[in-house]
């Protein structure tokens, strides 16, 4: 617990270390959020029967996205792989349990125990800690320890699939020679611009590429909503919030602030009993009480060396670092006041407040005064709520349940289920806006919690099915990627006969770029030339040479030398191969899954 004050002393910090504790289910509270994943929202998927939840999969998208790990304007393309990733997931999980793959609730218990983040500054499970961190990130206990159990059981699949793959020893000698292997070439590009004359697009090349990719051009079933947002910010401003409360509001946040702190520690224990440590004590609290410096007695009078040279400074602690009896005495006291001794079970301890680091009131009163107000308008918000699903059930309309509340209505353009961003991409909404009841029956939908302070109700104003969208709405976007298809095809044409020129030793005038010495792993050239260079044939006797389209156009490859690698050290390449021929089996067994599997998307 102490550690970090007695560094040198392994007797002491021995005695703080806790064992593994082992946490049995009744550890976890219920389950207050199951309905994210149990509610009876439309099935986005089905495989083998077993449904894939619509709510589920925005869930992980909004984790995504909130997470800062995917840019907002990639949601769309991030659905779909969640919606993919599901879908494989839920395959492997089908087959782990036919295969009798089983995790025990004690198996689950020490692995939740044993993570860090879970963890304490002493490495102990922290059930605070735990709790937290799932909150932020969207998962209550139980269903915590579903995805985990799950988890594990793919990763003992996996595992079990990876290690039924070897190599053989003249395998991984001759991919460490491919490996190793490097390449003397050179490249020209070749833009639109070097094309003789600009490809053209005929109305026929837009007809046949439309109907070749028709696919690309549905438009989902959509909605146009209008929708209220009740805002307990909006609630709060109109609470009044006196001077009283801002300073006990202060008073409570400066109770958990973080604060500089220094001690007088005389342990006890081995060399010295308690009584002796507690007279030693007491004698360095007389010192202070006659006006001694605080210190010059921590250099007098502390067992820990540490820190009895330096005043007996601490630095800046927060609480739950040092302990409940330390905790409970320096967090009580004011800055510049020394507490009374402290017993931290074999050291006994004066403590002292230095500094406590937080801004004065009137710097924190504009933050202190919205957080009052916030906190004294929780039962009118909640009355607020009410009122809004009494009304919202009862009207035939939204406006007038706007007007009676003091909300505004806001509408939306087109959205699709998919396709929702801002309010109407939290959870809960789209799924509100697709329900039977709103959607075929026109009703306004239930109050939708989307926080802890904010409560929506949303009408659906206009729908329109799922369909292909015509050649003439979409034309412009086609004629683009009928130039794109044309124009690649062109430029892959003309690298085609130039090559069959070189081949043919014609001169041919080309700004060539020349990379010597690369391997597979450079940057010498760009991916798509590096890529085709390294697959091309030996040169025998001359040059070979090959094309690779990249994203700015084609490239032209003339390949020059090759050069073995060293094969001497095997090692890593041998892991490589375990590695890419477990990737293969693993990838193998999920394509099997797949074609056997019956899969429907919505």
């Amino acid at each position: 617990m102490l550690q970090r004050i007695r560094e040198g002393s392994q007797g002491w910090v021995a005695k703080m270390i806790v064992g593994a504790i082992i946490v049995t289910f009744a550890l976890f509270g219920a389950e207050s959020l199951v309905g994210v994943f149990t509610s009876g929202s439309d099935d986005i998927a089905t495989v083998n029967g077993e449904p894939i939840k619509r709510q589920a999969v925005e869930l992980q998208v909004q984790r995504g996205i909130r997470s800062g790990q995917v840019p907002p304007e990639q949601e769309r393309e991030l659905r779909a792989q969640v919606i993919d990733q599901m879908i494989t997931t839920e395959l492997l999980d089908q087959y782990a349990e036919e295969g009798g793959m089983h995790l025990s609730d004690a198996q689950i218990d020490q692995l939740i125990v044993s993570r860090p983040e879970f963890q304490d500054s002493e490495g102990n499970f922290s059930q605070e800690l735990f709790s937290n961190r799932l909150a932020s990130a969207g998962y209550t206990p139980l269903s915590f320890r579903r995805e985990l159990r799950r988890d594990m059981k793919r990763q003992q699949l996996q595992q079990g699939v990876a290690l039924s793959t070897f190599v053989l020893p003249g395998e991984a000698e001759r991919l460490q020679a491919l490996q190793n292997q490097t390449r003397d070439f050179r490249y020209a590009s070749l833009t639109a611009d070097d094309l003789e004359a600009p490809v053209e697009v005929t109305e026929s090349d837009m007809q046949a590429y439309y109907e070749a990719h028709q696919d690309q051009y549905q438009r989902p079933e959509q909605v146009k909503v209008a929708y209220v947002v009740l805002n307990q910010q909006d609630v709060a401003q109109d609470v009044d919030v006196d001077e009283q409360q801002l300073r006990d509001a202060y008073a409570a946040e400066r109770e958990d602030a973080p604060r500089e702190v220094a001690h007088v520690m005389v342990d006890y224990g081995d060399e010295r009993s308690r009584d002796e440590a507690m007279a030693r004590i007491e004698e360095a609290q007389g010192q202070l009480a006659e006006g001694a410096d605080f210190a010059d007695v921590a250099a007098e009078y502390s067992d820990d060396a540490t820190t009895a040279n330096k005043g007996g400074n601490l630095g800046v602690i927060n609480r739950g670092f040092f302990g409940d009896a330390f905790d409970d005495a320096a967090f009580s006291l004011d800055e510049g006041q020394v507490s009374s001794v402290v017993d931290s079970g074999d050291g006994l301890h004066l403590i002292k407040v230095t500094d406590i680091d937080m801004p004065s009131f009137d710097e924190q009163r504009d933050e202190l005064a919205e957080q009052v107000r916030l906190d004294n308008s929780r039962d009118a918000f909640n009355e607020r709520a009410q009122q809004l699903e009494d009304r919202s059930y009862a009207a035939d309309d939204l406006q007038s349940v706007a007007d009676e509340l003091g909300l505004d209505v806001q509408t939306s353009d087109w959205v699709s289920a998919d396709s929702a961003e801002g309010v109407l991409a939290e959870p809960g909404m789209m799924d509100a806006a697709f329900s039977e009841d709103v959607l075929e029956n026109g009703y306004n939908s239930d109050v939708i919690e989307l926080d802890d302070q904010r409560r929506a109700v949303l009408r659906v104003v206009d729908h329109r099915e799922a369909t292909t969208l015509s050649l003439d709405e979409v034309s412009e976007r086609v004629r683009e990627a009928t130039r794109e298809v044309k124009t690649r095809e062109a430029l892959e044409a003309r690298a085609e006969r130039l090559v069959a020129s070189l081949r043919n030793g014609d001169a041919v005038s080309l700004d060539w770029q020349q990379v010597d010495d690369a391997t597979r792993r450079g940057d010498a050239a760009p991916e798509p030339v590096l890529r085709q260079a390294f697959r091309l044939p030996h040169p025998n006797d001359g040059q070979t040479y090959g094309h690779a389209m990249t994203d700015a156009g084609v490239a032209i490859i003339e390949l020059t030398q090759v050069r073995d690698g060293d094969a001497e050290e095997a090692g890593n390449s041998a892991r490589m191969a375990e590695r890419l021929r477990a990737q293969a089996a693993i990838q193998g067994l999920t394509e099997s899954l797949r074609e056997d599997a019956e899969i429907e998307r919505d």
